[in-house]
């Protein structure tokens, strides 16, 4: 199974530090972002990646290479305008093949083991999302998870940003600028998207308050447990 790495945006409520770089590189840690994501990947046994780029792609292009530090292969999917979350994992799938793949925000953090994600869904089924606790600049949360489906009722959590997606969850879309959201909503009501909750660490790095508090939390950490 392929992942992507959504890697394209603006990243415009993290300016001036993204004024001159793109959001997926900050430094967290010992590392960048994106580079934690890349590390996780290939110890669940990925080996092959698709990045999106626009906003400063050239310095993720030429930070990560073509991923053979990580023992990687990785593809770069170039897009001259933002074609947003959805419209940008449709003009990769050329690269991600025909049956699922994992997708993952770079912009998130989470200690979660990629080696969970199903590497086969049912029949039928167009995605399983990974949803985590409500954070508190978002406790409304996106969907409910009831028996591992996931419904627009119940008791709602929030999407982490990592899934697994069969490629017609977004094939049959005739836009080429949409969110992932439109895709999800639609899948739900028809009963094709699940979900898997997980309960560990996550971060949605999205403001300089949130990236604070990740790397505080990062250094609060034993690095021997």
């Amino acid at each position: 199974m392929k992942a992507m790495l959504l890697a394209a945006g603006l990243g415009t409520r993290l300016r001036p530090l993204t004024d001159h770089l793109p959001k997926p590189l900050l430094q967290v840690d010992d590392a960048t972002l994106i580079e934690h994501h890349l590390r996780r990947l290939r110890h669940a046994g990925f080996q092959d990646v698709v990045i999106n780029l626009h906003y400063l792609g050239h310095l993720i292009e030429k930070k990560l290479g073509n991923g053979s530090q990580w023992g990687l292969r990785i593809q770069y999917s170039r897009e001259d305008d933002l074609l947003e979350t959805g419209g940008g994992i449709k003009a990769a799938l050329n690269m991600l093949g025909d049956g699922p793949f994992a997708v993952v925000s770079a912009d998130v953090y989470m200690d979660f083991d990629y080696s969970q994600l199903p590497r086969d869904l049912a029949k039928g089924s167009q995605g399983c999302l990974v949803m985590v606790p409500n954070p508190p600049h978002h406790p409304n949360g996106d969907y409910g998870l009831q028996s591992g489906q996931l419904t627009h009722s119940g008791n709602r959590m929030t999407y982490s940003g990592v899934s697994v997606l069969m490629p017609d969850i977004l094939e049959a879309v005739d836009l080429k600028v949409f969110p992932l959201r439109r895709v999800f909503e639609e899948a739900i009501k028809a009963g094709r998207l699940s979900g898997m909750a997980y309960a560990g660490y996550w971060c949605d790095v999205g403001t300089l308050e949130r990236y604070e508090d990740l790397k505080k939390h990062l250094s609060s950490q034993d690095p021997d447990a």
